[in-house]
């Protein structure tokens, strides 16, 4: 056993692949430790937040303040409400109203804003335009509204004895705060999906349950698969027509159509991430029974076996001693493949809607099918399916990986 755990890890693709399914496993187990937060808990009052670092508007203007006179602050602050699709778009705009287009420079932000304050207007009716593009030119005038403007800002409050308002503050254009001494500051690395989650801490608590999916699943699977190939295999006859009838019954049914069709029974009240791992499990056995069937009957007459028979030895004792043993390397290839399918079988299953419950628990599937329902993919979110993508790929690629390096290691004809 120690001579072949020191071959395994010198494999490099085995060594790599481990490396990165440890590393993921390490960050789905420690980080719910710092970060206890519910992964399904609605933190934002919109869709899509993009990533980055959230810090309270209310809380910064009572921050002590600090003077900076930093060039380029105020290109910074254009570049940010007014960027080049804007640009474009307001000129779209006023060519449509009759300015000619050699007298509009979108690069000459004043002369541009004097033009668009001097000819729009909401109500202009113009030829092919939906009422979802007006209504986009209608937010992009309201968010340019002093856009130019150099005087400071006046922070006022209502007297509650007049009702007046009175000012409370004034906030210069080169007034800045330190962030770490605003009160409520959030880092959203992966920003917010399309119910107002963090997809970080969603990601990550999809990860473990997609995760604990695939292992429930491909223990079943390969335990299964392992019980009948070795029945099958040693035993022979009856029983291994019996049990490779049934095999190849499942062979020919597509396995996805399958999952639909089981998953699709249970109802969605049933469904949940134990009960979908059982389901693939009971439903992905039959090429691990075919496989381990095959290395059986290569061994069965082999001259240890035969020495076994001859001494006496029941038949699960031949099993276990005599055959398991030669081909335990081969099972966990198997068991490996097993877990990957099976995390790609509930990621399929969840994009059709047909996976766990979506009020109890993430995973990588079901954030896949809540980025595409909302359309994600077409509204530039990546952040709500790319990273999903890559995890799952990680994965697989990672146990893909182990189970060609156990194979070099294991597999004669493989080795250098």
């Amino acid at each position: 056993m120690k001579h072949t755990l020191q071959q395994v890890f010198r494999s490099g693709k085995f060594i790599f692949g481990f490396s990165i399914l440890v590393a993921i496993l390490l960050i789905v187990i420690i980080y719910p430790l710092v970060i206890p937060d519910p992964p399904l808990a609605i933190i934002a009052q919109g869709t899509f937040f993009e990533p980055g670092i959230y810090v309270n508007v209310y809380d910064s203007i009572i921050a002590p303040k600090y003077t900076l006179n930093l060039e380029g602050a105020a290109a910074k602050r254009i570049a940010s409400r007014l960027n080049s699709d804007d640009r474009l778009a307001m000129k779209e705009w006023l060519v449509a109203v009759g300015i000619p287009e050699d007298e509009i420079d979108i690069e000459d932000t004043a002369l541009l804003l004097e033009l668009w304050e001097t000819h729009f207007d909401p109500k202009t009716q113009i030829a092919g335009m939906t009422n979802a593009r007006r209504n986009y030119y209608i937010r992009l005038n309201a968010s340019l509204e002093g856009l130019l403007a150099t005087e400071a800002a006046i922070i006022a409050v209502k007297n509650p004895t007049t009702g007046a308002l009175e000012e409370k503050s004034v906030v210069a254009q080169s007034d800045f705060v330190n962030a770490n001494k605003v009160a409520n500051v959030r880092l959203l690395p992966l920003g917010t999906d399309n119910f107002g989650r963090d997809v970080l801490t969603e990601l990550i608590a999809a990860a473990r349950v997609s995760l604990q999916i695939g292992f429930v699943a491909g223990i079943i699977a390969t335990s299964i698969g392992l019980t009948l190939g070795l029945l099958a295999g040693y035993i022979g006859g009856i029983v291994d027509d019996i049990i490779m009838f049934f095999t190849n019954l499942f062979t020919v049914i597509p396995g996805l159509v399958l999952l639909i069709l089981i998953s699709f029974s249970i109802g969605q009240e049933r469904r949940g991430a134990t009960t979908i791992a059982i389901v693939i499990g009971l439903t992905s056995w039959y090429w691990t029974t075919r496989a381990v069937r095959a290395q059986v009957i290569s061994l069965r007459n082999r001259d240890h076996v035969n020495l076994s028979k001859l001494s006496g030895h029941s038949i699960v004792h031949i099993i276990l001693n005599d055959i398991l043993p030669y081909i335990a390397s081969y099972v966990v290839m198997a068991m490996i493949l097993q877990i990957s399918s099976a995390i790609l079988a509930e990621a399929g299953l969840s994009i059709l809607g047909l996976g766990p419950r979506t009020t109890e628990v993430p995973t990588l599937g079901l954030m896949m099918n809540w980025a595409m329902i909302y359309y994600a993919h077409t509204l530039g979110k990546w952040w709500a399916y790319i990273p999903v993508l890559v995890t799952i790929a990680l994965i697989t690629f990672s146990m893909n990986l182990m189970n060609t390096g156990l194979d070099q290691v294991f597999n004669p004809a493989l080795r250098d």
